[in-house]
């Protein structure tokens, strides 16, 4: 039944993936094409910082899941990108050679042919282990392939908190340490191999060229300059081993993977067997010549050494890719953040190379002081201390973008752009005025002349200020130009995730609401700039004709008020909602939200300029939300559509998640007002709330928990796990509870008994709807699903609530399930959701990222814990006059005369 009834759906979407395929373009949903992210229990930490393009690597050592190009993943992996080690002994009489990739790999040929199959595949992994604690790993490969030696490597990527340059850095070392074991001198000589790729059958489109190179500091090895097709931005490899008074480094700049090339892979497998290095002069080589289509080209380092009978030696390599511009298929193109300090040039990825191996310490010392505290952490649970730093692998493996400006590198549209597109480029896409009649604009402003009393300055219309506040803009480009006037501390650059590499569209902010407390607890500066792109979004408007999938029927991309489901997919901050399944301007959950984020964000930050900067768009969204309550009892209803994250489990009338949600927006909006001097607004939203909360407990409350919604269907009653997702937040960023703590706990309870522990014993995570009869809810596919990331947000719930044991039993269960050994192998491609049977839906999402929401349950931050609380019971009398959201032009001059000012600042109101 449920099939019948998306068939209509499925016809639309069929036919705008065609469409779109027609362009050159892919859909941002496209449930009818699964290659690009197949499921694979052979998943590893991913390489690298955040939004440079990412690779991962599996286990068993493979690199796979290649994202150089945003919005694209490769899964296979490059066979041919391998570590390889040979050793020898003194006596002569004991030589060892394999390559580092334990157990049998698919895709290899024959050994005797010219390519890596004629390699040695020796290990059997059977005394190999791989350890993972993102954004390091540790492979031990005991007494393999050489009885007698020891050897381990340790992989390290520059993902270091609260470090804004190295965090940004697109290298990744790898450390091996070998220790002789044997009674006789061994060489060890160690191989690093690549070939010319970016994923793919990329290595095959020719004309990519190797090139040899001496470094500084004993860094030295090959660049690999990698021309991609369709006009996508070239890109250039280094790998590269730093030479000791013990290691030597040499280098064979090119090697082909079949006849043809003056060196095959077989014949340079051959020379390291007997010679365990390769020949000095090809450091004098120069750039090679082009390859030539069909051909791979690739390239190999090695470094060797002489340990001692019982002694240990440690040899170094970097792996460093530099792409310094990105390009979006229907926008402008973009520096990365890297090239901000690194430059534009393609040999960027030298220094890149060089750095990492100079500074990988460093990196190393950083990391354990971040991740030590949680790990000696006797309270908390093993599984929850090494899943808690493994989930941030989305950061960068996420289809992460990071850019060092808003300003384009150029402004040329894609020669691809359909003529539909040239058309609505004339479309007139504006920046919506300041409305005077609904909207206090406040500017937060030191000065001398304020000590903590009354000093306010109302400002006129005509203060260039307002003015430029009000001003038109014919463009979205133009609208969204880096306006904040940071300095280079502050200047973090603006950043993109993808919802999941299978749903490719940035920044989708119903999903961000579960998965930012990562980047709050861990980069609150990027945090901060993805809430003023979303708050610059609320005040403007796109209207472009789009056709929503789901009705069939049409509206505008993006309304003014409305909070935008996502930043775009093809042109990102300038074509908004890629999402078109539903007009999500008709959303319930977006709106708070967004005020609910903001909140959480200014009280954790007690960055003020950024709560004077937001707070227009957060009066204007809680505003737009005002049409939505349909009998003026200060609740909004849902429409009788799936209008929410939940996008196919449709509501009627109130909904716990919906209403939740907005009696948790209008406390924090109140908290906000207040502490930015908008009284009148905060005493508004104050009386709304105790009118909200009545309505809202009498149509829902059963007595153990708040029902689903308020409607007549067979759902109505359900148990939904993520009910009280207003509280959570609410909890989160120190507000007072919105409900009694008996009611809190006893949902929470009832959540626990039924959702959690009634599946498998709760050994899977909380299922997200559930019947009082202990049945699963089976209306539609999401409420029989289990939400990774809504069952973390569960867990950090429930301890915010005093229920430790229950939360951590809860979160226990995604473990099981996704991590350990025993569950479906997702480790590090945490699916959106997975069902009690097995099957997933969307690998690499977005929304596990709501452990950290556990952590920040488990160590508020202070600046929250001492915030000053709102008392949403101390509120003046409003005449029902005055009982909407929006204000009068009056009523905002008065409010503005009577603003406090903070500390030595004067908060200047206009209207």
């Amino acid at each position: 039944m449920e099939a019948i009834k998306m068939v209509r759906l499925g016809i639309r979407l069929w036919s705008y993936v065609r469409e779109e395929a027609s362009h050159g373009r892919k859909a941002p949903i496209d449930p009818f094409t699964r290659e690009s992210c197949k499921p694979s229990a052979s998943q590893g930490v991913p390489l690298g910082g955040m939004g440079s393009g990412s690779i991962s690597r599996g286990f068993r050592g493979e690199f796979r899941q290649w994202q150089i190009v945003p919005g694209t993943c490769d899964s296979s992996p490059v066979m041919a990108n391998q570590f390889s080690i040979f050793v020898s002994r003194d006596s002569g009489n004991k030589k060892y050679a394999s390559v580092l990739a334990p157990g049998r790999h698919e895709g290899l040929g024959k050994a005797r042919d010219e390519g890596i199959s004629s390699w040695g595949w020796n290990l059997s992994g059977q005394h190999s282990t791989y350890h993972a604690l993102f954004p390091r790993a540790w492979t031990i490969y005991d007494g393999e392939p050489d009885p007698e030696l020891k050897v381990s490597c340790r992989q390290i990527s520059p993902f270091i908190p609260h470090n804004y340059k190295d965090t940004s850095l697109p290298t990744a070392v790898f450390v091996y340490t070998l220790v002789n074991t044997g009674r006789e001198r061994a060489k060890v000589s160690l191989l690093f191999t690549w070939a010319n790729s970016i994923g793919g059958v990329s290595h095959l489109s020719g004309d990519h060229v190797n090139e040899p190179f001496i470094g500084e500091d004993g860094v030295s090895g090959v660049l690999l300059h990698h021309k991609t097709a369709k006009g996508n931005p070239p890109v250039t490899f280094a790998i590269a081993a730093c030479e000791t008074q013990n290691v030597n480094v040499t280098v064979l700049p090119c090697f082909g993977l079949t006849e043809g090339r003056s060196v095959t892979a077989r014949q340079m497998w051959d020379k390291m067997m007997q010679d365990g290095q390769f020949d000095r002069q090809n450091f004098n080589s120069g750039p090679s010549m082009p390859s030539s289509p069909g051909e791979t080209l690739c390239a190999a380092v090695s470094a060797s050494a002489w340990v001692e009978p019982h002694g240990k030696c440690t040899i170094a390599f970097s792996l460093a890719w530099s792409s310094p511009k990105i390009k979006f298929l229907k926008g402008s193109s973009y520096h990365r953040r890297y090239t901000k300090f690194y430059g534009t040039s393609e040999r960027a990825a030298l220094n890149l190379a060089h750095d990492a191996l100079t500074n990988y310490k460093r990196w190393e010392e950083e990391i354990e002081k971040w991740q030590s505290p949680i790990l000696n952490d006797q309270r908390l649970p093993e599984w929850y201390k090494f899943t808690l730093f493994n989930e941030l692998y989305f950061l960068v493996a996420g289809g992460t973008v990071w850019i060092d400006s808003s300003l384009p590198s150029t402004n040329v549209k894609n020669d691809q752009d359909s003529p539909e597109d040239a058309q609505r480029v004339d479309v007139k896409v504006t920046e919506a005025e300041v409305n005077r009649r609904h909207t206090t604009i406040s500017e937060y402003s030191t000065t001398s002349g304020c000590n903590g009393s009354t000093g306010d300055v109302l400002k006129n219309n005509s203060d260039p200020a307002v003015t430029q506040n009000k001003r038109n803009s014919n463009n979205l480009s133009e609208h969204f130009k880096w306006q904040d006037q940071l300095d280079d501390y502050d200047d973090v650059g603006r950043f993109l995730y993808l919802e999941g590499v299978e749903y490719i569209m940035w920044n989708t902010y119903d999903v961000h609401f579960y998965a930012s407390f990562a980047l709050l607890d861990l980069f609150p500066k990027i945090e901060l700039n993805i809430q003023r792109d979303f708050a610059k979004a609320v005040l403007s408007e796109d209207g472009r004709r789009v056709k929503f999938l789901a009705e069939g029927n049409y509206g505008i991309r993006k309304v003014r008020g409305a909070v935008p489901h996502d930043l775009g997919t093809h042109d990102p901050w300038n074509e908004m909602n890629a999402y078109n399944i539903h007009d999500t301007s008709k959303w319930k959950d977006l709106n708070p939200k967004f005020v609910l984020q903001v909140y959480r964000d200014f009280a954790a930050t007690g960055d003020m300029q950024f709560g004077v900067d937001v707070w227009p768009a957060v009066r204007t969204a809680m505003e737009y939300m005002e049409q939505f309550d349909r009998d003026d009892d200060g609740l909004i209803e849902n429409d009788g559509f799936p209008d929410q994250t939940y996008d196919a489990w449709t509501v009627h009338g109130v909904s716990a998640y919906c209403g939740c949600l907005w009696l948790a927006a209008l406390q924090a909006a109140a908290a906000m007002a207040e502490q930015i001097g908008d009284r009148f607004f905060a005493e508004t939203c104050k009386t709304k709330f105790c009118t909200a909360k009545s309505a809202f407990e009498k149509k829902l409350w059963n007595g153990s928990y708040f029902k689903y919604d308020s409607g007549s269907s067979s759902n109505s009653k359900s148990i939904q796990a993520d009910q009280l997702a207003g509280q959570w937040y609410t909890a989160s960023s120190g507000l007072a509870p919105l409900f009694d703590e008996f009611k809190i706990r006893s949902a929470l309870q009832k959540i626990y008994d039924f959702n959690v522990m009634k599946v498998k014993g709760g050994r899977m995570g909380a299922v997200n709807g559930m019947h009082l009869n202990g049945k699963v809810d089976e209306t539609c596919m999401q409420s029989r699903e289990i939400w990774t990331g809504v069952t973390y947000a569960v867990a950090a719930n429930m301890i915010l609530a005093g229920m430790e044991k229950e939360a951590f039993a809860t979160a226990e269960g995604i473990f099981i399930a996704g991590w350990s050994e025993e569950g479906f192998g997702y480790w590090f491609q945490t699916p959106e959701a997975w069902t009690m049977d097995g099957h997933f839906r969307s690998l690499i999402y977005m929304r596990p990222l709501a452990i950290w929401g556990m952590q920040w349950a488990l160590s508020i931050p202070k600046a929250i814990l001492d915030a000053p609380k709102v008392n949403m019971m101390d509120k003046i009398l409003i005449s029902p006059a005055t009982f909407s959201l929006s204000l009068t032009e009056t009523g905002v001059r008065k409010i503005a005369n009577k603003a406090k000012c903070f500390g030595n600042s004067v908060l200047h109101c206009a209207c």
